[in-house]
């Protein structure tokens, strides 16, 4: 494939996808309200702006287009985020401004090309743009993606995306490629006070919770949306869970507390002698 020189005007005569790993922050900040802030950005940049669905901590932005419409579409983008920041430190007392930062998802067989030998090509960008660019070490899970964040001013960032654009050209993918997609948040597990809460039809998770409001346990395995305890607990539980008594016998006022627990809140105490023949 010939190299693809940049043309005088700052554009390319290609056509191009670029997909941008978005936080839900982020994507609201896009979107706008009723969808006016992306509907705009579309119809002034030219370009296909389409973000996944899904309830997720991360969505995927996916920009399609002509060259000059990509790049109208990230300063569009990267614009927005700095007018975030800045509204944002009106209500604080931080004085310096953080960068603009913005994450593309780049099939992980041109990421060689992005770095270049011995690094010299990212090092090239990070210089003649003034941005900060980083390329992930790690594939992004299920894909044979990685995140290239660029950081920096919106002007440093749109030169920078050029030329990533360029490189990516220059030395397309090879393979096949299995995109990122963001997985659904899942319900999370909270540890307060000792206690677990998870889904009420865990019934499991339930009963472990009320014996750990009476002996803390060191450590826990999350499986799915439970909390399981550490295999070398196991027995402590079983013991504790022979020995909890859920109602209240009656013509007794407190409950019986089982041995080695804090008993300091108990009105009174009952003693039973059972002979060793007996037992």
């Amino acid at each position: 494939m010939e190299p693809i020189k940049v043309q005088s005007e700052g554009g390319l005569n290609v056509t191009l996808t670029i997909r941008l790993l978005m936080h839900g922050k982020e994507v609201g900040s896009i979107i706008g309200k009723k969808g006016e802030t992306v509907k705009k950005m579309r119809e002034d940049s030219g370009a296909r702006i389409n973000i996944s669905e899904g309830n997720c901590p991360e969505r995927i932005v996916t920009i399609t287009g002509p060259t000059d419409a990509i790049f109208k579409a990230f300063a569009m983008i990267a614009y927005k985020f700095e007018e975030d920041i800045i509204n944002s430190m009106s209500n604080s007392p931080a004085t310096s401004k953080p960068p603009v930062t913005l994450r593309l998802v780049v099939p992980a067989s041109q990421c060689g090309s992005l770095i270049g030998k011995g690094g010299s090509k990212i090092k090239e960008m990070r210089e003649s743009t003034g941005a900060q660019v980083q390329v992930a070490g790690d594939m992004l899970p299920n894909s044979t993606e990685r995140a290239v964040t660029i950081s920096g001013a919106p002007e440093a960032i749109i030169q920078c995306v050029k030329q990533i654009c360029v490189v990516m050209l220059e030395s397309p993918p090879k393979g096949a490629t299995i995109p990122y997609r963001p997985k659904p948040a899942s319900t999370p597990v909270i540890f307060s006070g000792g206690q677990v809460r998870a889904d009420p039809l865990g019934a499991s998770t339930a009963n472990l919770s009320l014996l750990l409001q009476h002996q803390p346990l060191p450590a826990y395995t999350i499986q799915g949306q439970y909390a399981i305890p550490h295999p070398d607990q196991l027995s402590k539980l079983h013991q504790l869970a022979m020995q909890q008594t859920p109602f209240t016998p009656l013509g007794q006022t407190t409950p019986a507390f089982p041995a080695g627990l804090d008993a300091s809140n108990q009105a009174s105490t009952h003693e039973l002698t059972i002979p060793n023949d007996a037992a």
